[in-house]
């Protein structure tokens, strides 16, 4: 029989963690600037055996306040004690000194630890450092400013394959014989390896004589997004205007709308039809990534609004410019181009894990669910 596995709590400073040569399951970590408070499932010898231990605390019932230019978030399905000593000597490689930490989520299935980082940084060569780490690491290590760690005001989202997990324009074109042409097409695009305008007009000439009356049967069986819901329910209990801006089509976006996500504002295509059949043209104008920018703007300016309390989700090359907006921008499952291009990108989890980049953890979050998300 295997040695039975026991959970204990560790103080110790962040230096003498990243020194460790021990390995073990992380259950969480604390850290206010003095010793830190590491919880460890600790198998047969304790790594730290010269170090004061305790049975596990329970965890604080909210992060400590962000008084940092810059945070770290690591989101991983389980952390251990080699991936954060890793992590904590990347830090220090980088001349990043470490003033705070705050275990977000710990669970079986995933571990946030967000880090406060008091430094003067370069946002772009910071971010591709983060990104390079994170490879190592297999997780996601996201990079914002300190101040963006709060909910936003309005959060611009993308539909296909960011609230749904389809394209609209792909589903139909399945229905017509010519999916995999049409997918083509769209992919291409979605890389940036395509000019988003040029191939949607391509697409919807390809479409031409779709029958109308199968929108709703199509409509009725788009999938959501992982944590679509948990997210955009959390977003309207904490009062934060939500609007879709959807290189798509209206017809769907009002749809989940009306009957699947709380949503206030639509921005998407028109579908033209004749005689019950699309036409195939367009209508202006086509929102392509430079009207989401611009739509996303707007509304910022008609509600009041600072751009430092807006933020954009997407996924494919079109939503970069709205992603380059606001106070965060971020890229859930991104394509490779997305992920070296967007603020912050996320490929591990689903949506709901933007709650972290606003600096709520797992209890604050239960509790909006239990409010009635």
């Amino acid at each position: 029989m295997g040695e039975q596995t026991t959970a204990r709590e560790f103080h110790l400073p962040l230096e003498q963690i990243a020194g460790a040569s021990a390995d073990g399951a992380l259950r969480y970590l604390e850290y206010r600037g003095d010793m830190a408070r590491l919880g460890l499932a600790v198998n047969g010898e304790p790594p730290f055996a010269d170090a004061a231990a305790s049975e596990p605390a329970p965890p604080p019932a909210e992060p400590a306040p962000v008084s940092a230019p810059w945070c770290v978030t690591l989101l991983s399905p389980a952390v251990t004690l080699s991936q954060l000593r890793q992590l904590l000597t990347f830090f220090a490689e980088h001349g990043w000194p470490v003033t705070g930490v705050d275990t977000l989520a710990q669970s079986d299935t995933r571990t946030v630890l967000r880090f406060q980082i008091d430094a003067v940084l370069d946002f772009s060569t910071a971010k591709h450092a983060c990104l390079q780490q994170a490879e190592k690491l297999k997780a996601d290590l996201v990079l914002q400013p300190g101040d963006s760690q709060r909910v936003p005001a309005l959060a611009g989202f993308d539909m296909d394959s960011t609230l749904i997990d389809a394209e609209v324009i792909d589903e139909l074109a399945k229905i017509t014989g010519i999916g995999e042409q049409v997918a083509a097409i769209t992919e291409a695009a979605m890389r940036g390896q395509l000019d988003f305008r040029q191939s949607f007009k391509k697409r919807m000439a390809l479409l031409k004589g779709f029958p109308e009356t199968r929108l709703a049967e199509i409509a009725a069986e788009l999938p959501l997004k992982d944590g679509a819901a948990k997210l955009l329910g959390a977003l309207r209990a904490l009062g934060c205007k939500t609007a879709i801006l959807s290189g798509g089509f209206t017809y769907f976006a009002h749809y989940l709308q009306r009957e699947r996500l709380p949503v206030d504002f639509v921005h998407a295509n028109q579908l033209e039809f004749a005689q019950g059949a699309l036409t195939g043209d367009v209508i202006e104008p086509i929102v392509d990534g430079a009207r989401k920018r611009a739509l996303l703007q707007q509304m910022a300016e008609d509600l009041g609004l600072g751009l430092d309390r807006v933020i954009a989700v997407g996924d494919g090359a079109n939503d970069i410019p709205m992603l380059n907006l606001g106070a965060l921008g971020i890229a859930i499952h991104p394509k490779p181009k997305v992920r070296l291009e967007a603020p912050q990108a996320i490929s591990g989890f689903g949506l709901d894990a933007a709650l972290y980049l606003f600096g709520l953890n797992d209890a604050q979050i239960g509790k909006l669910t239990q409010s009635g998300l």
